[in-house]
């Protein structure tokens, strides 16, 4: 009896190893794996992933026969004639600059010391701007506008007629007057040492006058109606008006503002 209990324990154990080993193996089959072979599958999948990476990438492009000091040390010298070649083109700008900074300094020194610079108009130096004109232009309207506005009051007798005549003038001489200032801007006749000499302030008065007689005769002879009262106005302007544009040419060739000195180097 206990011989035959003995015997079926031995069959049942068996049986169960068999169903073990046969779900083991199933396991295996369908992906589950044990606990040792799982740690070296994972092992695996990180080296993979590790060749994959940039940085193995980057150590494997470098020669096998190359130690990791020699690559970083490649990398720093080739960095390092990068900035070298930085610095030479920086230096070679600067030594330009230098030699542009010595060049003004000279000319500097030639224009304090009285010397002629080299291509410099016989005439003068400079040009006025066409904002300098302008400036010009207006101001001298208001000025000469004020006195016909007296003159034509006097003669006219009547302050609206007075108006008429120096608003029907005001803009049209104001932009004649531009125009012509730009037209003697191209000449350089009668100027140095950084202005306009009194010859070429009289001629510019006088030429102004004679276009301003006509324009002032014409627009008092249609507002006032009067050849006679036109004729007035216009004489009393040429008189009085020749000899104040005469001093406020003076004053403006006083003026440095708006001028461009002509200084012919290249820089």
């Amino acid at each position: 009896m206990a011989l035959f209990r003995l015997i079926t324990l031995l069959a049942a154990f068996g049986v169960g190893a068999n169903a073990f080993s046969s779900t083991s193996s199933s396991m295996s089959s369908v992906g589950i794996r044990s606990a040792p072979e799982r740690r070296r599958n994972l092992f695996r999948s990180r080296t993979i992933s590790e060749r994959r990476s940039p940085a193995f990438m980057v150590s494997a492009s470098v020669d096998a026969n190359d130690s990791p000091n020699d690559a970083v040390l490649r990398q720093i010298d080739s960095k390092i004639n990068a900035f070298n070649k930085k610095k030479e083109r920086a230096m070679k700008k600067l030594d330009e600059a230098e030699a542009s900074l010595q060049q003004l300094e000279s000319k500097k020194q030639e224009y304090i010391a009285g010397s002629q610079l080299a291509e410099t108009p016989v005439g003068g130096n400079f040009s006025e701007t066409a904002v300098r004109s302008a400036v010009k232009a207006m101001m001298w309207r208001v000025i000469a506008g004020s006195v016909t506005f007296v003159t034509s009051l006097r003669f006219s007798g009547s302050i609206a007629t007075a108006l008429s005549i120096v608003g029907s003038d005001f803009f049209s001489k104001a932009f004649t007057m531009f125009i012509g200032e730009r037209l003697m801007n191209k000449s350089s006749a009668g100027r140095k040492a950084g202005g306009d000499n009194a010859a070429r302030s009289l001629a510019k008065a006088l030429i102004w006058r004679l276009f301003a007689i006509c324009n002032t005769l014409t627009m008092a002879f249609f507002v006032a109606k009067d050849l006679s009262i036109a004729s007035k106005i216009a004489g009393s302007d040429a008189i009085f008006k020749t000899a104040l544009m005469f001093f406020y040419e003076r004053a403006w060739a006083n003026i440095q503002w708006g001028k461009e000195y002509q200084i012919e180097f290249s820089i």
